[in-house]
């Protein structure tokens, strides 16, 4: 799929996602690209103010980072899904105030089900590691008004 189609689906499915939506001034704003074999990557700087503990970022931020990824890989091949289950390991606690690279790819995909594996590095080092499977939106469709 085309990098403008992918951008229109996300725009589409998810404008004001706090990951990625650019109508969104509270988000964390990261702008996804897609990069070789399939894996979509973002930067994010680790602000202080995402912090949990003293100048480590907040663990449900991770979370919410590596999810985006996944869900923006599913994207950039063209799928709407939904997280049906994500599953996080924390390697090591990620610093604030130094930038952090998020990404992801497919490892499995039988529709409507898709599986997805994710990264969060920072300083060369994997920090957090996700694996998570996502249901297409024609299998569940949306809850309430999303996806309209």
């Amino acid at each position: 799929m085309d990098k403008l189609t992918y951008r229109q689906l996300r725009k589409h499915s998810h404008p004001e996602c706090v990951v990625c939506g650019s109508s969104n001034g509270h988000g964390l704003g990261l702008d996804f690209r897609v990069a070789g074999d399939g894996i979509v990557e973002a930067l994010f700087a680790c602000d202080k103010v995402f912090q949990g503990y003293p100048a480590i970022l907040h663990g449900g931020v991770v979370c919410t980072i590596l999810d985006g990824a996944m869900t923006n890989c599913l994207f950039a091949r063209g799928h709407a899904a939904m997280t049906a289950e994500l599953n996080v390991r924390f390697r090591h606690p990620v610093a604030t105030d130094s930038p952090a690279k998020v990404r992801a790819w497919i490892t499995s995909s039988t529709r409507p089900v898709h599986e997805l594996a994710a990264e969060l590095i920072q300083d060369g080092q994997v920090m957090a590691t996700a694996k998570g499977k996502f249901l297409e939106k024609s299998a569940v469709g949306w809850f309430g008004k999303a996806g309209k």
